[in-house]
């Protein structure tokens, strides 16, 4: 012992001391959190080593520093700097599976508002070790058990290390190239970076493609728009006459059903029926539901959903457009397009913050009128998760505002309750959970059945309001509720129902694969529009964003002249392949996985020959050229430079979301007789009190003030 404490308080041996410990917790962080799908001797030895050649070049910058009062606080400083890299990319993997990029580091302001539980959720027993060793050496240290090495390094040495980190990193590269060819040239997923690189070299890597994009940005001329426009023309399905028009001057209610997944429907634990109302939604004749819809979002999960449905363009590559982008992107979103094509009014209802994934500043630019956040609603003590106002309270009180929305009008809910991590009082839900061991999975059923309550309750509320039979409703999942990494616990629950088996596997567990991951990417997509009677499940391969044209076409809108990626699901010639966000991608026949194929009817992986060989490289190339293209579109911002005949331009500085209600009613004073509010057309008497609800949380008082300022008001939010 006294021998090593010799050694570490030589300025060299605290050096190898602090890159060691590092070495360990990035192991650590490999072996315990990360899913890298490392295979074979030769990847182990590349994901042992590929920590090393950056922690020496970091903490070797210390070496450089004469004094030891500049050197020790130095070192430190990167350790500790290191370690937070480190241990946000952990928990930012638990949720998302995923790693952090400079988009999302930048972004992180405008995400985290909001946020209260969802970190501590994420948190581990063994995060302890992330930081012990940190701790240790500054108590140590404080005691003098550390002491400071006061002899000057020598100059060259510094140098060395420097050198021996470029050398270390080149022939990291080099095996990485061995084992994987073009890794840095060519667009891998970005697992592939940290197996072969690390970390730290993955933030590099990433931050000089941020850079690029920048830059990009910022030169983009009109002249590039010519690709991306003769792409979309030549990609446009056109509509099927036996659906166009069919909604035609009726209101859209667009319910973001948050973390929903297909598999929910119909599903049962614990002899219960998860989503009984939202079953019935489902099979009903009156609804067009998709039982082959998936979720195509990024990093920007909930803002790329909302992205995709609203604009028919993709979520960015890295990070949310949303956040990073969307306070001066040009947009040609379905707000503005209804309003000028068909006169719509257009609103969003959600229970959080307005600034929450920069909502507050893209929906301006999207043409939304109004902006009912959480200011807007009590969301005091109990009425709120960490999210915001729950589902069945926001429903509830949303009335007062939807009533004075002149009609038709396009109006968005967005939902909380059933989102990470699956939270909810007791007093909500007297649900039963499954029990697989992970307290998250068993929750998410709750929360679930929780969200099917409080759409029967909206529904039953449309009904009475006579609003129901003029209205076009869309039910959507947005993404994943379950990550890949719990996949195998949330299979456990399909033992108690059969009708999972043929999708996953008579042994779910012990067989799953990422084709089972994959499968799981299905979320609901339903189209319910009273009246009609030949609805019905349709089995055609659709995505998110194929929602907007489809849209647009049922309510006789062409939606040819706007810039959209997606196909209209009705339409003959409607693409069925969907392109996940990371380049993979599915179609009815075969899912293709990091170049992995899998037989769809089977889950099996094959190996492509022939004509199968020679379909999957010309489906992959239309997912590359198709991603490639929206992130052209959205990273340079082109729509800038074209505006469709008969569109104007949005102006965001015309909109504002302070005061909500009083522009409500100052809009229907003016129209006078002319109004279309569901209040006018109940001889100016409020719907308030037809909403029924058995939230414990609800309150019968009534505010006199048209927006309740709460803990976290957005009241400038519209400045």
């Amino acid at each position: 012992m006294k021998q090593f404490i010799s050694k570490i308080n030589t300025r060299m041996g605290f050096f190898f001391l602090l890159v060691f410990l590092f070495w360990l917790k990035t192991l650590l962080a490999y072996f315990a959190d990360f899913s890298l799908g490392v295979s074979g001797i030769f990847q182990w030895f590349i994901m042992l080593i590929n920590p090393l050649a950056i922690t020496f070049l970091l903490f070797g910058l210390a070496l450089y520093a004469k004094k030891a009062k500049i050197f020790y606080p130095l070192i430190l400083l990167i350790d500790i700097g290191n370690t937070v890299l480190l241990y946000l990319n952990v928990i930012y993997y638990r949720e998302f599976s995923d790693f952090m990029t400079i988009n999302t580091m930048l972004g992180y302001s405008k995400v985290d508002q909001g946020l209260s539980g969802s970190s501590l959720a994420l948190t581990e027993p063994h995060d302890l070790l992330f930081w012990l060793d940190i701790v240790i050496i500054l108590v140590l240290m404080l005691m003098r058990k550390i002491k400071f090495d006061q002899n000057p390094l020598p100059k060259r040495l510094g140098f060395q290390v420097t050198s021996l980190s470029v050398l270390l990193f080149g022939f990291n590269l080099m095996f990485a190239e061995i084992d994987r060819p073009q890794l840095i040239t060519r667009t891998f997923d970005r697992t592939y970076i940290v197996k072969y690189l690390g970390i730290d070299a993955f933030t590099v890597y990433d931050g000089a493609k941020t850079e690029q994009t920048s830059k990009m940005r910022s030169s983009a001329t009109k002249s590039e728009l010519k690709s991306v426009e003769k792409y979309v023309h030549g990609h446009y399905a056109k509509s099927n006459k036996k659906y166009y028009g069919i909604a035609k001057g009726k209101n859209v209610i667009v319910i973001h059903l948050e973390s929903f997944q297909q598999f929910l429907i119909d599903d049962k634990v614990e002899g219960q029926t998860v989503t009984p109302f939202l079953n019935k939604i489902y099979h009903s004749k009156s609804t067009y539901a998709f039982s082959n819809f998936f979720n195509q979002v990024g990093q920007g999960k909930t803002s790329d959903a909302e992205n995709m449905l609203e604009t028919g363009t993709f979520g960015l590559p890295q990070g949310s457009l949303f956040a990073q982008l969307g306070t001066d992107q040009t947009f040609q979103a379905a707000p503005a397009i209804l309003n000028q094509e068909q006169g719509y009014t257009s609103a969003v209802f959600h229970g959080n913050v307005a600034s929450f994934w920069n909502r507050n500043n893209v929906y301006k630019n999207m043409g939304y009128q109004y902006f009912f956040s959480a200011s807007y609603y009590d969301t005091s003590g109990d009425k709120s998760t960490g999210y915001g106002l729950k589902d069945k309270l926001l429903f509830k009180d949303s009335i007062k505002y939807l009533q004075y929305l002149q009609q038709p009008f396009y109006a968005k809910y967005i939902t909380v309750s059933n989102h990470f991590p699956f939270d909810l009082d007791k007093e909500d839900s007297s649900f039963k959970v499954p029990n697989t061991g992970n307290s998250s999975v068993n929750n998410y059923f709750k929360t679930a059945n929780y969200l099917d309550q409080s759409v029967k309750e909206f529904f039953t509320f449309l009904k009475k309001s006579g609003l129901y039979d003029n209205s076009v409703i869309i039910l959507y999942g947005d993404h994943y509720g379950i990550s890949n990494s719990a996949n195998k616990d949330l299979a456990k629950t399909f033992s108690q129902d059969s009708s999972h088996f043929k999708s996953y596997g008579s042994d779910p567990v012990d067989n799953w694969t990422d084709w089972d991951n994959t499968q799981l990417q299905r979320v609901p997509f339903m189209i319910h529009i009273p009246g009609v009677k030949n609805g019905g499940i349709q089995k055609q391969y659709g995505g998110e964003i194929d929602v907007l044209p489809t849209l647009l076409h049922l309510l006789g809108i062409n939606s040819k002249k706007y810039m959209q990626f997606g196909t209209d699901l009705f339409s003959s010639q409607h693409d069925q392949v969907v392109a996940f966000r990371n380049q993979d991608y599915i179609t009815p026949n075969y899912t293709s996985i990091s170049g992995t194929v899998y037989d769809n009817n089977t889950g099996q992986v094959v190996t492509p020959t022939g004509s199968l060989k020679k379909q999957i490289a010309k489906d992959q190339k239309k997912v590359n050229k198709q991603l490639g293209m929206s992130d052209s579109l959205n990273e340079k911002n082109l729509l800038r430079f074209y505006t469709p005949k008969g569109f104007k331009a949005v102006n965001s500085q015309l909109y504002n979301y302070a005061n909500g209600l009083n522009k409500e009613l100052a809009v229907q004073k003016k129209l006078g007789l002319k109004s279309t509010s569901m209040y006018s057309k109940n001889r100016d008497r409020s719907l308030e009190d037809l909403y029924k609800t058995d939230a414990p949380e609800a309150s019968h008082s009534k505010s006199k003030n048209n927006r309740i300022q709460i803990t976290n008001p957005d009241s400038n939010s519209g400045n």
